[in-house]
Formats: C-alpha cells, sequence, structure tokens
C-alpha cells in the first residue's frame, strides 16, 4: 500500500479511503467488521464516515458499526485515520443540523460516544452552512482540537471560494484550518477543476473524491446491463448517465479493454494521477469487492493514456483552472 499526507499536514493517508456509507443499510454489521479488519489488512488506514449514514434520522447506523468494531480492541483504533462529517439532520429539531457553534459541538460529543472513540482525526463538514459565519464555526472547531477531540478539520462540497473564505477565516484565527475537501470527482464530473482544485492546492487542502466511479457509470456499466449483471449501473445518476451517453461508455470500455484493465481499475487510477488527489474514496460492500478494488493500485497510466481519456471525457470548457478554462 502506498500512502501520502492529508493535504499539507504530516498525517499519513493510504492511497485509497475506505467509505463506509454501505455499512448498515446494504452490508451487515458482522460482515463490515470483516471487511474491515480486511482493509487493515490490506494496509487502508483511511476511513471515512458521516453522522448521517445509515439513513435513519438521529441515529448514526453507520458511526454505531464502527463503535462496535473499534470496541473488539487490539489496534484497530490506532491503526485508523478516522473521518466522519457533520451537517445533516440528527433530529427534527431547528437546531439538529447545520453548521452553528451548538450542533457542532453536540454533534462531535454524539459522533465519539457511537464510535466509541475519544478523538475523531478527520472532523469534517458535510455542506456549506451559508447562515453561520465563518468566525462562530472556527471557534467551535478550535474548541474541539483544543479539548483533544478533533485532530484536523475538512470540508465536503465545498465551491472553490468557500475553502477561501473558510481558510482565510482560520488564519485570522491563526488556525491551521480545512486540511482536505471531499468532493465529487471523476471522470464524468470535472467541474473541481475550474476553481475547488486551483484553491485547495493554492491552500494545500487535499482532495478526497467521492463517487470516483460515478455511481457504477464507469465500472462498466454497458457490459453489465447488456448481460443483465448490473447492481448500481441501471440506478440513480449512473443510470442517466450510461443513457446518455452510452456511445462514450461504449468506447471507455472499449478502451479499457484495449489496455486490459478493469474500466473500475483505470478510473481510480486516473484519478490517482491528478495532482491534487490525495485518495479517492471506494464503497465495497464485501471483501472480493474491497480485494479486487485495490488491483486500481497497480495501474500506471502513462501521459498518451490519459490524453486520450481527456479527449474521452473532455473537461469543462477549456479545461485546466478557471479563467483560462472559459476566457483567454
Amino acid at each position: 500500500m502506498d500512502y501520502t499526507h492529508l493535504g499539507r499536514t504530516g498525517l499519513k493517508v493510504s492511497r485509497l479511503c475506505l467509505g463506509t456509507m454501505n455499512f448498515g443499510p446494504k452490508t451487515s454489521e458482522e460482515d463490515s467488521h470483516v471487511l474491515m479488519d480486511r482493509a487493515l489488512e490490506l494496509g487502508l488506514n483511511f476511513f471515512d464516515t458521516a453522522n448521517v449514514y445509515g439513513w435513519k434520522t438521529g441515529e448514526g447506523v453507520t458511526e454505531k458499526i464502527l463503535g462496535t468494531w473499534f470496541a473488539k480492541g487490539g489496534t484497530r483504533r490506532d491503526d485508523v485515520v478516522l473521518a466522519t462529517k457533520v451537517y445533516g439532520g440528527m433530529g427534527d429539531g431547528p437546531n439538529d443540523r447545520g453548521l452553528s457553534a451548538r450542533h457542532v459541538i453536540r454533534a462531535c460529543e454524539d459522533s465519539l460516544k457511537r464510535m466509541r472513540t475519544d478523538y475523531i482525526d478527520l472532523y469534517q463538514m458535510h455542506h456549506v452552512d451559508r447562515s453561520t459565519p465563518w468566525e462562530e464555526l472556527w471557534q467551535a472547531m478550535d474548541l474541539l482540537v483544543a479539548q483533544g477531540k478533533v485532530r484536523y478539520v475538512g470540508s465536503s462540497n465545498f465551491a472553490g471560494w468557500h475553502l477561501v473564505q473558510a481558510q482565510e477565516a482560520a488564519n485570522r484565527r491563526h488556525s491551521l484550518g480545512l486540511v482536505s475537501e471531499q468532493c465529487i470527482y471523476n471522470l464524468l464530473t470535472r467541474h473541481v477543476e475550474l476553481e475547488v482544485l486551483p484553491a485547495a492546492q493554492d491552500y494545500g487542502i487535499g482532495i478526497i473524491p467521492w463517487s470516483p466511479l460515478h455511481g457504477g457509470a464507469l465500472s462498466d456499466a454497458i457490459r453489465k446491463m447488456r448481460e443483465g449483471t448490473a447492481e448500481r449501473s441501471g440506478d440513480g445518476r449512473s443510470k442517466e448517465y450510461v443513457e446518455a451517453h452510452r456511445d462514450q461508455l461504449e468506447a471507455w470500455e472499449k478502451f479499457c479493454d484495449q489496455l486490459g484493465k478493469a474500466p473500475s481499475h483505470v478510473a481510480l487510477a486516473w484519478l490517482l494521477a491528478q495532482p491534487a488527489v490525495t485518495a479517492p474514496i471506494v464503497g465495497p460492500r464485501t471483501t472480493a469487492q474491497l480485494e479486487d478494488t485495490l488491483k486500481a493500485l497497480e495501474v500506471t497510466l502513462d501521459e498518451t493514456e490519459l490524453s486520450t481519456l481527456d479527449d474521452m471525457f473532455p473537461p469543462v470548457g477549456n479545461g485546466g483552472p478557471g479563467p483560462e478554462a472559459w476566457a483567454w
């Protein structure tokens, strides 16, 4: 397993991040424990979750599964760089969501109890909260860091200018500020290249892409649908892209066949080749899927192959950051 620094910090994380969103809804607690044990055996030390995962308001189903796993003891907690998130609704009250100091502090304490741990390595804002002043937010985060409950702070689904606002507010407080941004980023969705990635790179904020396979669209979707073996490719965001971009995806799968590599591995390898990316999030439902996913780390794309993928999946505008992407 290869490791890299999380943003500009000294913390080292695996090049792939284990996403736990399936734990509970699609993967049983027992199977989730087996999967996490196998992940550690394979060298994955970066686990990502959120207090809303499990999709039962206020219950934190997925965090509880991590908690029962940590409670098994050994070196599990010490070996894991644990990331969770705050923002989503955890109750019906007016203060049970968002990024107010009250909600952030209470949500953190609740997450710690559910996960049976004393600290969270990376506490991420799941979405920007335009109604909460940055000064209030950083006061809350600084308190949690001072109390030893949080080690680092990250963001998720922020625009480029939100990263700038957040970091400059942290700088005024002489705080470390953001060390990561978790955003949707894949060959089919490259909007973050315009401003999010340039801002993140300038501030030393590591990028953690979610949905690296675009809901399965980049994972041999055409072939699986043709053979009737698709599990996710016919649902949600993936289905829309499969139908709207069938010719493009057929060319993609042919390209991967010529490389002799699985499309899912090539899609992850492309992300890993992007200089701003720290670790794409993968969400296996079984240990077999996890072990297969790690084969992406063995794929290296040369400049010609990367250029071919740019032609196949054109970036937004002229490519690269703004304003050159849309102006001279």
